[in-house]
């Protein structure tokens, strides 16, 4: 990994550390995870716990294996998050058994959160890259937008 080490040279200023793309966007990742982490909190809610709640509402009937992969955290994180959600009252796990397939569903209370959690990403999504956001960040923002719909084929 490269320093963020400004570079001397014996005819003038130091330059400007090279910079690396991967870890420009990675570092931009990690402060949109804090803002939405933080807007996220007064609904008692994470960026993981969210994720997780958005699939079982947008995949009804989905394993936890499909959520866990869906998340990118582990099939054990998932029950853990599925199990405390059902003790919130945010969804109803109806697995007959243990290894039988999941019918995990949101409750009315956990639709309710979700469209709650929904309105503060927007309002985290406007503050950091809308039309009043530095320049440079609705343009990233346009970038990734546009990227993604690429790579979905929409």
């Amino acid at each position: 990994m490269r320093e963020n080490i400004p570079v001397t040279t014996q005819h003038g200023p130091p330059e400007p550390p090279p910079a690396s793309t991967s870890i420009i966007v990675l570092t931009l990742a990690h402060r949109i995870e804090a803002e939405l982490g933080a807007a996220l909190a007064p609904l008692s809610l994470t960026v993981a716990r969210l994720a997780v709640l958005g699939h079982i509402a947008a995949i009804p009937g989905a394993s936890f294996s499909e959520l866990a992969r869906m998340g990118g955290i582990s099939v054990q994180s998932v029950h853990t998050a599925v199990k405390s959600m059902v003790a919130a009252g945010l969804v109803r796990d109806r697995t007959a058994r243990a290894g039988s397939a999941s019918t995990i569903e949101l409750t009315a209370k956990g639709r309710r959160l979700l469209r709650a959690a929904q309105q503060v990403v927007d309002e985290v999504d406007e503050r950091l890259f809308g039309a009043e956001a530095d320049p440079d960040r609705r343009r990233i923002g346009e970038a990734v937008m546009a990227a993604f719909r690429a790579g979905s084929g929409s």
